[in-house]
């Protein structure tokens, strides 16, 4: 069985910063893609980073303060999240698309809560 799961999520202060991590673990061959989103209380997923072999993506909302990267070794993505602000406070979710089984799925992790307080 093949899970994502996130940690690093918490309290911290505007401004402040935080790393959060997501491990794949199971029985997969590889990893292409993989990814950051999250939810705030009464709106829709939001995405926020992507990270492939050759490139990373943000939109506009977050770039300039989180860094997506990943240690393939580990099977594990990062979002170093920085100058973080009130409007950042939300579920964060990791995806990744993931080889299993002869053909790629879409997995997410269960989430983790990330808070700042102004």
């Amino acid at each position: 069985q093949v899970q994502l799961v996130e940690s690093g999520g918490g309290l911290v202060q505007a401004g402040g910063s935080l790393r959060l991590s997501c491990t794949a673990s199971g029985n997969f061959l590889m990893i292409s893609r993989m990814g950051w989103y999250r939810q705030a209380p009464g709106k829709q997923r939001e995405w926020i980073a992507t990270i492939t072999d050759s490139s990373t993506n943000y939109p506009d909302s977050v770039k300039g303060r989180f860094t997506i990267s990943r240690d393939n070794a580990k099977n594990t993505v990062y979002l170093q999240s920085n100058s973080l602000k009130p409007e950042d406070t939300a579920v964060y979710y990791c995806n990744a698309d993931l080889f299993v089984n002869g053909r790629t799925h879409n997995y997410w992790g269960q989430g983790t809560q990330v808070t700042v307080s102004s």
